[in-house]
Parts: C-alpha cells; sequence; structure tokens
C-alpha cells in the first residue's frame, strides 16, 4: 500500500468518525479516532459511508473532507 492510499484511508476514516473540526482535536485524538473508526467500520465500510455522505449532503461533505485530509496529515506526521 502506497502511502497516498494509506492517507485516502486515514481521511475516510477521520470524515465518518465523530470527531468534529470545531473540537480542534490534537494529533493523538486524531490518531485515535482513525484507528477507533478504522476498527469498527473497515476499510470498505468508511468508503461506504463517504460514498453516502457525498451523495446525501454533497455541500458539507466538501469541506468535512478537506478538513479531514488536512488534519491527517498533521496528525501523522507529528507521529
Amino acid at each position: 500500500m502506497t502511502a497516498v492510499e494509506t492517507d485516502d484511508i486515514r481521511s475516510e476514516a477521520l470524515f465518518v468518525s465523530d470527531l468534529q473540526s470545531s473540537q480542534h482535536p490534537s494529533p493523538e485524538l486524531i490518531r485515535a479516532a482513525v484507528s477507533a473508526t478504522v476498527d469498527r467500520l473497515g476499510e470498505q465500510g468508511c468508503a461506504e459511508l463517504v460514498a453516502q455522505e457525498f451523495g446525501e449532503h454533497p455541500d458539507c461533505a466538501l469541506g468535512r473532507m478537506r478538513w479531514a485530509r488536512g488534519a491527517v496529515r498533521s496528525a501523522f506526521e507529528a507521529a
């Protein structure tokens, strides 16, 4: 698996997690949320929920995915 694929999976997991950008989560909290979400839903489950959100709420989903991608990049660079 490439680094890009890993970042994509992590971003999808954070996107579908309960963590909110308004909480200003720490890198540790982001990493924990990603791990817990992948454990709970699996990679496929995360991808399915992302697709569902983009289908039902594309206006909100885009901003959330931008946040998730940036947060994942920062959180996992710090690890």
